[in-house]
């Protein structure tokens, strides 16, 4: 059977009742959308020229009945602003900062719009609030939410505060008549209305408007494809028709419209049998009913993945000849929109893909949007402490938009992780001209706010358009963004002079985030993507709706409001349910002259969805008699198997050439790399051999090996001139005295590579000097115990080589290290070893301390043993002792090494040395010798290692 679109029947209709008179009617829709269809409707059917109709959406027919003009969001919002404060000061209350009353004004401002378009007495309403809130002390019917806007709004809210919070909250409600007739006075003294007073005056008494009417004397006004109407809309339409003025042409079917348990026919019986309004199209067949429809569910398993499986559903799609309303995928969920850009593509076997979207490319989403953003938080920061932040300063230079030569780009990041700067200071930045002082230029003014981003923008534009680099999305999206700017300059310049310049940053960036750019396309023909909101009136052949989740469609909240369900209920303001029925008729609609219907959902559960089908879906299912097919999108789980990952050394020029240089004493072997070799040889390779390292960032976190090196500076510092006689505890106690003063030089020596920088420390760096403090305390007084001491030297670099057999033959390779203190105490030598982590001092056996495969690696025993063995032969002593300095236990565990009950000492120790000597040249030898660089087999050995995704783990 032929179906035919529900605008091409109105279209026959209208030109079988009007002919040439059609030009004298007005065509109202609800939205713009649909005016292209039913011009290429009519075009179709009177195939010559003619004159066309007016067409109108509802507000801007609305509109053209007053000589006011419309106030934008930012006039209103100023204006109920200075009213609410000039009634709070009659009060003799404390008035209200813009940024604290913005979040309460969005809600003012909606309710009263509802209250004006469903003709509601306010006055009426808000004194019923005002008992309601006597009576009810407790508040219960406010959401979380609204507790939150509370909170933001009186500072002193608390839940033990009630009382007071009660009286605040009466108050409120009492100065609400108050505002609202103040409010709306005001505007229109100034020459504006709102949209919602339009709708009031207008349904006040229709035929007071006569000279708006009188227009339309010779046609009539034609209301397409209404549903929900407001008080106002309601009133205005039955007057029109009493008037004999108005044509209705509802998209109904009798399947909801008959049938009191379909809630999707809710609103349509309120205008047929309730309104008495005469519906042109009564009496039609259903084709809810008579017609076939086939659908196909498809349960999807993640977010994303619903647009995936668009390539399936729209295949015949890309390649067939475009017809008007054939195709269309409608985004329930709107943020699906990039995934389903991304997924259907833009030619088919060198044929391109017709695709137009209306939905709007959220502005929030692209790098312009990015780079504003950055530049807003930037100006916040140099307002605040006249620096700004690396991360912010870093963001700036990569941005793709900044257009800045990656030489330039590494010089600054370069220069800027050397000296570990977290802030930046403004007049530096400055200095670097250019680019820079167009973006870091400091506003002096909140009239400047959208002026110096304006300069900003023009200044990006030029340079890429000089440079031939701009994208054409990335063009629209610029003329939006500066469109929307001069619109706001315009709205703002006579409100903003006493605004404090970070609330109108606030503005600026939530009125950016709201721009929605349309992406171009053919309106009629190829596959359309849109909304839900924007079907109204459409019709389509195919229908695929992404998104279709419970939660989505219908929406589970109706928007912040102040106006509790109960009082809503009792003034015929929109409750939850109504988003039910409107969600059901846009979607029966859709569906009553589709033939191929799609519905797809997500069926994980997250926060954002809950994993169900859409209850319109069960209810389909369950009553409708259509055709359902159901395809399940299985992901499976795979998991990777474990490939062990070995380096192989001998056929690889690269890394003999390496290991040959240390063999040459072109490189020398640190006890660390050593130590890394032992716990796990594959990272010797990434880190030694294949030169990986960690990419240095700057951070106000102070790391843990950082600590240490402060530590050891410190130490330094403080024995530096102490090292040329013996120390006594005398001397210590005294010197102890600059500790603090140590600390910092130190500290801004490591952290800032500046030891006489003066700064004033703040927030964590406090924290770090005081931990650094209580370990100087803790070596100090363990040296006081010790003393008297000599001290030979400190920080000093040792050289040692160190022979083993490698292929039958003798090898030796050279080692070096800086040893932290020796001292020599009772004539015998000590070599101290400073560490901040948590080291142990104890130790199986020998054999073990070399096991890449055991539980016992002791890296601080092997380096110092190290050590000891290189100061022993570049000194020429002998009976050199190792002690550790492990600062969180030595207070309880002492100094020296130990094995079981022995202590690292005095013979025990000798005896080690040449066993310790034997195990390091063994390894040695297999680090030059073995096939492979392999994994230690023990996790822990390699738990904080930075190339564990590299070696598999």
């Amino acid at each position: 059977m032929q179906i035919k679109p529900f605008l091409q029947e109105v279209a026959e209709d209208l030109v079988a009742r009007f002919g040439n008179q059609l030009e004298n009617c007005a065509i109202v829709f609800n939205n713009k959308r649909p005016s292209a269809y039913l011009q290429k409707h009519f075009a179709d059917i009177i195939g010559k020229p003619f004159f066309s109709p007016s067409f109108f959406t509802i507000q801007e027919f609305f509109a053209s009945s007053t000589s006011y003009k419309i106030a934008d969001f930012y006039l209103q919002f100023f204006t109920l602003h200075r009213i609410y404060n000039q009634l709070l000061a009659e009060e003799k209350l404390e008035t209200i900062s813009s940024h604290k009353f913005f979040p309460l004004a969005k809600i003012i401002l909606s309710d009263f719009n509802q209250i004006d378009a469903d003709l509601v007495d306010a006055e009426k309403l808000y004194r019923d609030l005002e008992d309601i809130s006597v009576i009810n002390k407790d508040f219960d019917y406010l959401s979380p939410e609204q507790y939150e806007f509370l909170a933001q709004f009186w500072t002193s809210y608390s839940e033990g505060k009630h009382k007071k919070q009660q009286e605040l909250f009466i108050k409120m409600w009492r100065r609400m008549p108050k505002l609202y007739h103040k409010y709306h006075a005001t505007l229109k003294e100034q020459g504006y209305l709102t949209n919602g007073s339009v709708y009031r005056y207008l349904a006040d008494d229709i035929t007071r408007h006569q000279e708006f009417i009188s227009n339309f004397d010779k046609g009539k006004i034609i209301f397409i494809g209404f549903n929900a109407l407001s008080s106002a809309e309601a009133k205005i339409f039955t007057q029109l028709q009493e008037a004999d003025k108005a044509l209705f042409y509802f998209d109904a079917d009798t399947y909801y419209l008959d049938d009191i348990s379909q809630e999707a026919g809710l609103f349509l019986r309120k205008n047929i049998n309730q309104l008495g309004l005469k519906n042109e199209f009564a009496n039609q067949e259903s084709l809810m009913k008579s017609a076939p429809h086939q659908v196909n569910v498809f349960k999807v398993q993640g977010q994303s993945a619903q647009a995936k499986i668009l390539n399936n559903i729209l295949e015949e799609d890309y390649t067939s000849a475009e017809t008007v309303g054939k195709t269309v995928v409608v985004l329930a969920d709107e943020s699906l929109l990039i995934p389903t850009l991304q997924t259907i593509p833009t030619n088919l076997n060198g044929k391109a893909i017709d695709l137009n979207v209306t939905m709007g490319f959220a502005l929030s989403t692209s790098s312009i949007f990015g780079l504003v953003d950055l530049w807003l938080m930037s100006q916040l920061e140099i307002l605040q402490r006249d620096k700004v932040s690396y991360k912010n300063v870093e963001a700036f230079l990569t941005h793709p938009l900044t257009g800045l030569s990656q030489k330039m780009r590494d010089k600054i990041l370069t220069a800027l992780l050397e000296e570990n700067q977290v802030e930046i200071d403004h007049k530096r930045l400055l200095r670097q001209s250019g680019l820079f002082e167009a973006f870091y230029k400091k506003i002096d003014d909140p009239q400047h706010v959208v002026t110096n981003l304006l300069d900003v923008l023009d200044y990006v534009l030029t340079r890429l358009s000089n440079a031939k680099t701009l994208k054409k999305i990335d063009a629209e999206l610029f003329v939006k963004t500066i469109q929307e700017l001069n619109r706001l300059h315009d709205t703002f310049s006579s409100h903003i002079g006493k605004e404090e310049i970070p609330f109108v940053i606030y503005l600026v960036q939530k009125s950016l985030q709201a721009i929605a750019v349309p992406l171009s396309g053919d309106p009629l023909n190829g596959i359309q993507v849109m909304g839900l909101l924007e079907t109204r009136n459409l019709n389509f052949d195919k229908v695929v709706i992404l998104g279709f989740n419970e939660g989505i469609i219908p929406k589970s909240s109706i928007g912040n409001s102040f106006i509790p369900d109960s009082i809503r209920r009792v003034y015929g303001l929109p409750v939850l349910e109504n988003l039910d029925a409107i969600s059901a008729y846009m979607v029966y609609r859709l569906l009553q002259r589709a033939k191929n219907i799609n519905f797809v959902y997500n069926s994980l559960t997250d926060e954002s969805t809950s994993g169900e089908a859409s209850r319109i879906l069960k209810q389909l299912e369950y009553e409708s008699g259509f055709d359902f097919t159901y395809n399940e999108l299985n992901l499976e789980v795979k998991t990777e198997p474990f490939k062990e990952v070995k380096i192989e050394k001998t056929s690889n020029a690269f890394i003999q050439e390496t290991l040959q240089k240390y063999l040459d004493k072109k490189k020398v072997l640190s006890p660390s790399a050593l130590t890394q070799y032992i716990s796990n040889p594959i990272d010797f390779f990434f880190n030694y051999i294949a030169g990986i390292k960690e990419p240095k960032e700057i951070s106000a976190v102070v790391e843990a090996n950082e600590i240490g090196s402060i530590l050891h500076k410190v130490m330094e510092y403080f024995y530096e001139d102490l090292r040329s006689a013996e120390i006594t505890a005398a001397h210590i106690k005294e010197k102890r005295k600059q500790v603090p003063a140590l600390i910092q030089k130190a500290f801004n020596a490591v952290m800032f590579k500046n030891p006489d920088m003066i700064m004033e420390y703040k927030g964590m760096q406090k924290v770090i000097l005081s931990i650094v403090e209580a370990y100087v305390n803790i070596i100090l007084n363990q040296d006081e115990a010790q003393t008297p001491f000599m001290i030979i030297s400190l920080e000093q670099k040792v050289e040692a080589e160190i022979s083993f057999p490698l292929r039958g033959k003798e090898a030796s390779i050279k080692i070096f290290g800086f040893i932290d203190r020796v001292d020599v105490k009772d004539g015998v030598t000590k070599i101290i070893d400073y560490k901040t982590g948590s080291d142990k001092l104890t130790f199986k056996d020998i054999p073990e301390l070399f096991n890449s495969d055991g539980k016992h690696i002791n890296k601080a025993l092997i380096q110092t043993l190290l050590y000891t063995y290189a100061y022993e032969q570049f000194s020429g002593k002998s009976f050199v002792e190792p002690n550790l300095y492990v600062v969180k236990t030595m207070s309880v565990d002492g100094v020296w090494f130990k094995s079981g009950r022995q202590t690292l000492s005095g013979a025990y120790l000798e005896e080690i040395k040449p066993e310790f000597l034997d195990e390091l040249r063994k390894k040695l030898t297999e680090l030059f010798e073995a096939p492979y660089f392999v994994a230690s087999k023990v996790e822990e050995n390699y738990k904080y290692s930075i190339y564990k995704t590299l070696f598999g783990k």
